[in-house]
């Protein structure tokens, strides 16, 4: 995802003393790197994989292998991406959103009570990375006869009860481009139910090349792979003025699905994406780069600014404590005057996310006042791997300045 961004003004160009600070893992030789240490499993451990475009896809793809249709009731986070409903929706099920309390814990009282006879589906979302509580949720469905699918697009890495994240639920959600550095790439998942049924094909040779070149030149704008860049620089001037020929001879709908909208941060869904398979380039990233590097890295850079920001006057952790088995997909920071804050960062050119600010308009705010809360004030920063030592001590010291004031 290239890049992952609140949908607010883009910040002024930036002053040549200010590093350019990556949202999201981009690639350098650096990622290369082999790492020691304990890792932690990955949902792609589970026995039966399917490699897709984008989280949003492998949840369409689970409700669908779970038969969900037309007078289905799908019980969803009323704290949420806005990415999450229109899948449930293509399936002509009606969407309904349980609570959750100001930890962002789902709230199974409240489950339990919106389960009628109309409710087949229970997703569960592991939020920045910190797992729900899985024996209670396990218990729940098995107990009301509902499937439970565990959204684990912020939590590609973890475990829970000794078991990898994904492996709980009937169906696990994933999406690799929150933890690699590649311009798409999601995964649906089962330790329980074989996806013998989910047929992928190639999205074709147009889709595989523009993953590539996005996924590099993503990383040229960051100052990585510099020999890479000036040893491309000519292919790729051609590139785009090729590309711009094609685009004013294509209707722009044809010339936009060369990749899914899910690369480009936007929370549309294409169903043409259900039965294609994620690019090689991001199949062969999967491979090659160190899980034990991300989440060593991932869990070092979280505690660092869990120590510099967690105690700041007028803002506070959402998790303050690391468990030893979560991997973090972001920093979140409850702030009290989050929209001032916002401004702030951004006019500083430090990489901010914004997760739900925007909730799906049928979702009644008064219905759960915390997901309100949590929307409005949750403030997240990177903590990904792929930030360098100079980026990341820059981003440490005027987050703390910012924040401060």
């Amino acid at each position: 995802m290239m890049p992952l961004s609140s949908p607010a003004a883009p910040a002024a160009p930036l002053p040549p003393e200010r590093p350019r600070v990556p949202l999201v893992p981009v690639l350098s030789g650096a990622s290369f790197r082999p790492a020691r240490g304990a890792g932690l499993p990955a949902v792609l451990d589970a026995p039966h994989v399917r490699l897709v475009t984008s989280g949003r896809i492998a949840l369409a793809l689970a409700l669908r292998e779970l038969g969900v249709g037309p007078g289905d009731s799908v019980l969803l986070p009323a704290y949420h991406s806005l990415s999450m409903v229109p899948p449930v929706l293509w399936r002509q099920a009606a969407p309904r959103f349980y609570r959750v309390d100001a930890g962002a814990r789902a709230d199974l009282n409240d489950i339990a009570a919106l389960c009628d006879g109309s409710v087949k589906v229970l997703v569960a979302t592991h939020y920045f990375g910190f797992p729900q509580d899985l024996a209670a949720l396990r218990a729940l469905c098995d107990a009301r006869g509902i499937a439970l699918i565990e959204d684990c697009a912020h939590a590609f890495f973890g475990e829970y009860g000794g078991k990898p994240l994904g492996s709980h639920g009937d169906y696990a959600i994933a999406s690799s481009m929150k933890f690699f550095p590649m311009y798409e790439g999601g995964a649906l998942v089962s330790a329980r139910h074989a996806l013998d049924r989910v047929v992928l094909q190639s999205a074709g040779k147009g889709f595989e090349a523009k993953v590539v070149l996005a996924t590099l030149e993503y990383s040229f704008r960051y100052g990585r792979l510099g020999l890479l860049e000036a040893l491309l620089a000519l292919p790729l001037r051609a590139k785009d003025a090729l590309w711009r020929r094609i685009k004013a001879g294509r209707p722009a709908a044809a010339a936009a699905a060369l990749a899914p909208a899910s690369s480009d941060s936007d929370f549309s869904f294409d169903p043409s994406w259900l039965d294609k398979r994620s690019s090689l380039f991001a199949r062969l990233l999967l491979k090659r780069l160190s899980s034990r590097r991300i989440v060593a890295l991932r869990r070092r850079n979280y505690e660092q600014l869990q120590q510099a920001l967690g105690g700041l006057p007028g803002t506070r952790s959402l998790f303050p404590v690391l468990p030893d088995g979560v991997c973090p997909w972001l920093f979140p920071l409850l702030v009290d005057d989050a929209d001032t804050a916002f401004a702030r960062i951004r006019q500083h050119g430090i990489p901010v996310v914004r997760f739900a600010e925007t909730l799906w308009p049928d979702m009644d705010p008064a219905r759960c006042p915390h997901s309100a809360y949590l929307s409005r004030h949750v403030l997240a920063f990177p903590c990904h791997q792929e930030l360098n030592e100079q980026e990341f001590n820059w981003m440490l010291s005027n987050l703390a300045e910012v924040l401060a004031r």
